[in-house]
C-alpha cells in the first residue's frame, strides 16, 4: 500500500466561551480519520487553532476589564485542556493571532490584489456614536423591514425568514450601547468572488464535497444574486490584523480564520522539520482534508478554495461536513440542562464513551445526530463492556491464572480467526468513507462472533476436566487473538482502550495489520478491568454540574454580545392601549414546516368553533409534532398580515430570549379553546 501525505484540520473554536459537546462531535469525527490513517501507516498531521480575532472578542476584553490577548490566552489554555481530555490527537492546537497567521493573511490578500481579485467602494454602515465604531450585523437590532416583527439581528429575520442589509432596519439600536446607530459612509475592500466562477463549479463537481453540499451551493450560481463580491475588511476600532498599506482597515475574521489552518501548520513545520510546500504548493500531490460543520460550508467550499486558488496555492483535496448534534431529541439548550459543556462531560464520564457512541451514529453525510442519554448508557455498556471487554475478560483469567500467562502455540479454529482478519479490507473502507457507523456495526458483529465462540466452547466447564487443559487454554487463546483484532479495528475510535489492550496483550504497538498474525505462544500480562460500565447516576451528576455551570457561561456571553442596557425597544403603552388586545386561548390542532423559510412553523389553530393559519418563528425551539394537541395563547384582534407564505391571522405569544430558548405559553389546565385571557 502505496504512503500518503495528509493534512486535516477541523474548524476553529471561537475564542470567546467554553466547548460544548457540538464541538467535540467534530473533532471525534475529524480525530477517528487522523487516528485512522495512521494505524494504516500514512503520514498524517491534524492541526487546528483558536480563532481568536473579531468584534466580540473586543468587546468581552473590555467588559472584563483585560487585555484581548489575556482572554484568548485563557480560552486557549480553556480549549486546549478539554481536546485533551477528548483524546484529541492535534499535532499542533496553535491561534489565529499569531506571527505566522498574519504573515500568511497579508501574502494571500496581496497576491489576490495584485491579480486583480480586490475592489475598493464606498459603502453605506451602521455606525453607534456613543461606542465610536461601526456595528457588525449581529450587533443591531430592530424591526424587519418585510414583516415587522421586532428586536430582529441586523442581517436576517427569524420570524419570516427574511435577508436583509442592516441599513434597511427599522427603528434600529445598536446591541452594544442602546443607542439608535447612524449611517455613515466607508470605503471598504472586496474579494471579486465572481472571478472565480467557473472554477468553483469544477471544484464542487470534483467530489470534493459532499452531494448535499454541491446541491445546496449550486442554488447561489443560478440565483438573480450570483456570486457576490465578499466584504473582506473591517473598519476600526477591530480586534485583527490590519490591511496592508491602510491606515484604520482590517481583515474581516473570515478571511484570516481559515488561513489560520496554514499558519497552524506552518508553525509544525518549522518546530518538526516537516516541508511546508510539499503540501501546499499548487501541484502538491498532498491532501488537504478540511472537517466542518454544514453551518460554515458556504465559506469552506466558496470563498476559501476561491482565495488559495486565486493566491496560487494548492484547494481543499475534501471539505467534509457534518450535521448539527442535539439531545434527547432537542437542540441544545441552556434552559432544559442540555446545553452540555465539554469540562462538565469530562468531569463525570469516560470520554471514550462519547467518542464511541458519536462513532456509532456518524456517517458520511450532514444528517443531524442526537445524543440520548439513555441510549448512550445503553450502548456504551452493551458494545464496549458487554462484547468488546467481555471477550477478554472471559479468556483471561485462564490463561493467567493457569497457563502461566502463555498463550497456545496455535489456534483450535484457525478457519474463524480469518474471518476477522479478512474483515480489516471492508472495516478500512468505511473509516475512509467517514461511514463510521457501519463500521461500528460490522466490528461489533464481529464481537458477537467472538463471544458467541466462547459461549459454544464453554471452558469454564471444561477447565474442569483435567484432560482438556490443553484445549482450554487453545479456546482462551483464540479469544483473546479475536479480541485482539476487534481492538485493533476499534483502536482510532478507543485509544486509551486500545492502548491498555496493549499492555495486557504484552506485544507491542496495535498497526492495522496486527489483525492478520494472530500471537502464539508468547506471554500476556495479568488482566486488569479495560473499561467500566456507565451508570445513570453519572449522566445525573454530569447535568446537574453542567446546569450549575451554566450562569457564568451565560454571564460570558453575554458581555460578549453586548447586551442591550435599557432594552430600548421596551417603549411603555397606556392601559387601555393594551386593553384593544383580544388574547384568546387556543388549540393547535395542525403544524408544519415551511418550505424556503428557516425560523417559520405554520400552525392552525382552534378558537372554540374558528379556525386560523398563523406563521410563528418557533422552529428553533419546537418540532411542529410536540405541538399538535397544546393549548397556547394568540392575539385574536391582529390584522392579517400578507407574507410570501401566505397569510398570517394572528400571532401566537411566546416567551423567552430566543432561538432554541422559547417557550409557548400553555394555559391552566381547564382552559377552553376560544376563552378569553383577562
Amino acid at each position: 500500500m502505496k504512503s500518503r501525505k495528509i493534512l486535516v484540520t477541523t474548524a476553529l473554536p471561537y475564542a470567546n466561551g467554553a466547548l460544548h459537546l457540538g464541538h467535540i462531535l467534530e473533532h471525534v469525527q475529524s480525530d477517528i480519520w487522523v487516528r485512522f490513517q495512521r494505524l494504516r501507516g500514512h503520514e498524517c498531521y491534524s492541526v487546528c487553532a483558536d480563532d481568536a480575532h473579531g468584534t466580540p472578542i473586543m468587546l468581552r476584553a473590555q467588559q472584563e476589564n483585560i487585555s484581548p490577548e489575556q482572554l484568548i490566552e485563557t480560552m486557549w489554555h480553556r480549549h486546549k485542556a478539554d481536546f485533551d481530555g477528548f483524546e484529541i490527537s492535534f499535532d499542533n492546537y496553535y491561534s489565529t493571532h499569531s506571527t505566522e497567521n498574519r504573515e500568511y493573511a497579508e501574502k494571500i490578500y496581496k497576491a489576490v490584489r495584485a491579480a486583480g481579485h480586490i475592489d475598493r467602494r464606498v459603502i453605506k454602515h451602521a455606525y453607534d456614536e456613543e461606542a465610536g465604531m461601526f456595528l457588525p450585523d449581529r450587533f443591531i437590532k430592530g424591526e424587519c423591514p418585510k414583516c415587522g416583527t421586532a428586536d430582529q439581528y441586523g442581517d436576517n429575520c427569524e420570524s419570516c425568514g427574511a435577508t436583509y442589509s442592516p441599513v434597511d432596519l427599522k427603528n434600529a439600536v445598536s446591541a452594544i450601547s442602546g443607542t439608535t446607530p447612524v449611517e455613515r459612509e466607508s470605503e471598504h475592500y472586496f474579494f471579486k468572488l465572481g472571478d472565480f466562477e467557473a472554477f468553483l463549479l469544477q471544484f464542487l463537481r470534483s467530489g470534493a464535497v459532499q452531494t448535499e453540499i454541491l446541491n445546496k451551493q449550486m442554488e447561489w450560481f443560478e440565483s438573480e444574486q450570483g456570486l457576490a463580491d465578499w466584504d473582506v475588511s473591517r473598519d476600526a476600532p477591530y480586534w485583527g490584523f490590519k490591511i496592508p498599506d491602510t491606515e484604520d482597515k482590517y481583515f474581516y475574521v473570515w478571511l484570516d480564520a481559515p488561513i489560520g489552518y496554514l499558519a497552524s501548520f506552518k508553525n509544525l513545520c518549522e518546530r518538526e522539520g516537516i516541508d511546508f510546500d510539499a503540501y501546499l504548493r499548487a501541484d502538491s500531490t498532498a491532501e488537504m482534508h478540511h472537517f466542518i460543520g454544514k453551518d460554515i460550508a458556504y465559506f469552506h467550499t466558496l470563498f476559501w478554495p476561491a482565495l488559495l486558488k486565486g493566491s496560487g496555492m494548492r484547494v481543499p483535496s475534501g471539505v467534509h461536513c457534518h450535521g448539527f448534534l442535539s439531545v434527547n431529541g432537542a437542540k441544545m439548550s441552556k434552559s432544559r440542562g442540555t446545553f452540555i459543556q465539554a469540562e462538565s462531560y469530562l468531569r463525570h464520564l469516560n470520554p471514550e464513551w462519547l467518542r464511541y457512541y458519536f462513532a456509532s451514529k456518524l456517517s458520511d453525510g450532514i444528517d443531524d445526530i442526537d445524543l440520548n442519554l439513555e441510549d448512550f448508557i445503553q450502548r456504551v455498556n452493551s458494545d464496549l463492556v458487554g462484547k468488546v471487554v467481555n471477550i477478554a475478560s472471559r479468556c483471561a483469567g485462564f490463561i493467567n491464572k493457569r497457563f502461566e500467562h502463555t498463550l497456545a502455540q496455535e489456534l483450535p479454529d484457525p478457519v474463524l480467526y480469518q474471518e476477522l482478519a479478512d474483515a480489516a479490507d471492508e472495516i478500512a473502507a468505511l473509516y475512509e468513507q467517514r461511514r463510521y457507523n457501519q463500521a461500528m456495526r460490522a466490528i461489533m458483529a464481529l464481537a458477537d462472533r467472538a463471544n458467541q465462540y466462547v459461549d459454544e466452547q464453554k471452558p469454564w466447564v471444561l477447565i474442569k476436566d483435567a484432560a482438556r487443559q490443553a484445549e482450554v487454554q487453545g479456546i482462551c487463546t483464540q479469544g483473546i487473538n479475536m479480541f485482539r483484532a476487534i481492538i485493533t479495528y476499534l483502536k482510532p475510535v478507543v485509544p486509551q482502550l486500545a492502548a491498555d489492550a496493549e499492555v495486557f496483550l504484552n506485544a507491542g504497538e496495535l498497526h492495522w495489520s496486527s489483525a492478520q498474525t494472530p500471537l502464539l505462544g508468547s506471554q500476556v500480562v495479568k488482566f486488569k478491568a479495560l473499561m467500566t460500565r456507565a451508570e445513570q447516576k453519572m449522566v445525573d451528576a454530569m447535568l446537574v454540574d453542567n446546569q450549575q455551570a451554566m450562569p457564568a457561561a451565560q454571564d460570558a456571553a453575554a458581555a460578549a454580545t453586548g447586551p442591550l442596557a435599557d432594552d430600548p425597544l421596551s417603549e411603555t403603552i397606556q392601559y387601555d392601549e393594551f386593553a384593544k388586545l383580544d388574547l384568546r386561548v387556543v388549540k393547535i390542532i395542525k403544524a408544519e414546516h415551511v418550505d424556503g423559510a428557516a425560523k417559520l412553523l405554520q400552525l392552525t389553530l382552534d378558537l372554540g368553533g374558528e379556525q386560523r393559519n398563523v406563521f410563528a418563528g418557533i422552529k428553533s425551539a419546537y418540532d411542529p409534532t410536540e405541538l399538535v394537541g397544546r393549548m397556547t395563547v394568540m392575539v385574536a384582534n391582529l390584522a392579517p398580515r400578507k407574507m410570501r407564505f401566505g397569510v398570517s391571522e394572528g400571532m401566537v405569544l411566546a416567551a423567552g430570549p430566543g432561538g432554541e430558548d422559547l417557550f409557548i405559553l400553555a394555559p391552566d389546565a381547564g382552559a377552553l379553546p376560544g376563552m378569553r385571557v383577562k
